[in-house]
């Protein structure tokens, strides 16, 4: 993000990204700190994002068996 000049306040430029991903509009009022920490947890690393996805994962029914046939039936 970039601060500019506009009149005699200072603004902020907000890459169209930001402004997409939070569904930004001229006029709408945000919270830096806010905007802050959804950014961060949008910037983990590799290794984070995986431990999250691995901390998600549950053992499959002792029972379960892949059908090849099933799995690809159209």
């Amino acid at each position: 993000m970039q601060i500019g000049k506009w009149g005699n306040s200072l603004a902020v430029r907000l890459p169209r990204e930001i402004v997409e991903r939070f569904d930004l509009k001229e006029g709408d009022s945000i919270d830096a700190e806010l905007l802050a920490r959804a950014l961060q947890r949008s910037q983990m690393t590799r290794e984070e994002a995986l431990g999250r996805v691995k901390a998600l994962r549950r053992p499959l029914p002792a029972d379960w068996k892949l059908d090849r046939d099933e799995a690809n039936a159209r």
